[in-house]
């Protein structure tokens, strides 16, 4: 009896052996993944933008971030016809246009600005150096209308009194009286409001976003310029944007010592260090506003609506 269960259960054994070998040879092997079609290997072997990267993680760009945080103080410059040592003034529209919030002497701005080389035909070494700062400073005066309109000499006309509005008191810096055009003092509105809901700098001081200087009669302008001898200027130009009713300064603070609108340079370091400065680098292109770069109290609108929806970024 035992030697029949022993062979019934042998019997059993070898049979599920023999399945087991059987289907192994019947199961096709595992599929190999699919090999990545070329774009998605371009993808993945791609980096990341150089705005995602943390500001001191790109060691490849240290020797670069090393030479922009020794010029960003001490290079001689004049991408605007005057002299200036370093470009710590256009380093917060700098960054914001090559796409990073790094500061201007850390690797991942000069990996953001090689990127930025890169892709306007300059070498992408990402240092900072006079070719690539008026690379820039053409891309910022190409937006401003007012630039576009006086290529070939022309010098458009003066606002008549019917494009123009008062601003109200509040508005105006000291209670100056200040006008603009109907749709420039409504963009202006807006971005005042959306800078006072977010940034919590200017919130807390009534003073910062009044409005310095507006519309600027032409003959007066330049009246007022010859008899204070700096016409054709970069602080007094010909041909002043103000004359549109489209243009504004605007009350960002001031150095000691300094008004709100005063050329000199220890000012316009000063306030292109301003959190306010700052929140309308990044912001004021939401509703129509373009900078006069060498002035950061600057602000020129472009006549376009302001983009409704945009996420904002304080």
């Amino acid at each position: 009896m035992w030697r029949f269960v022993r062979l019934v259960l042998g019997v059993v054994i070898l049979a599920g052996v023999a399945l087991a070998v059987w289907g192994g040879w019947r199961d096709d092997p595992p599929p190999a993944p699919p090999a990545p079609l070329r774009g998605q290997a371009m993808v993945a072997a791609a980096p990341a933008p150089a705005a995602r990267y943390g500001c001191g993680s790109a060691p490849a760009f240290a020797a670069a971030a090393a030479a922009n945080g020794q010029s960003l103080t001490t290079a001689p410059w004049s991408v605007f016809h005057r002299p200036e040592t370093g470009w710590a003034v256009y380093a917060p529209l700098a960054a914001h246009e090559i796409g990073t919030g790094c500061p201007g002497d850390a690797p991942g701005f000069a990996q953001a600005l090689a990127a930025w080389q890169g892709g306007h035909g300059l070498a992408p070494s990402g240092i900072m150096d006079a070719a690539t700062l008026d690379a820039l400073r053409i891309v910022w005066l190409s937006r401003r209308p007012f630039v576009i309109q006086t290529r070939g000499g022309v010098c458009p006309p003066g606002a008549s009194p019917g494009q123009l509005e008062f601003a109200r008191p509040d508005e105006g810096y000291g209670g100056k009286p200040i006008q603009l055009t109907s749709g420039t003092l409504a963009a202006y509105r807006d971005l005042v409001a959306a800078a006072r809901a977010e940034s919590p700098e200017v919130r807390a001081d009534p003073h910062l976003l009044q409005i310095v200087s507006g519309f600027r009669d032409p003959d007066a302008a330049e009246a007022s310029c010859l008899l204070l001898g700096d016409c054709g200027t970069p602080a007094r130009a010909n041909c002043s944007a103000h004359r549109t009713g489209m243009a504004m300064d605007l009350y960002l603070g001031a150095a000691p010592g300094f008004g709100p609108a005063s050329a000199d340079d220890p000012n316009r370091l000063f306030l292109a260090a301003t959190p306010a400065y700052g929140w309308l680098v990044r912001n004021a292109a939401r509703f129509g506003f373009e900078p006069y770069p060498f002035e950061p109290w600057h602000w020129e609108w472009t006549g376009a609506e302001a983009p409704r929806g945009l996420g904002s970024q304080p």
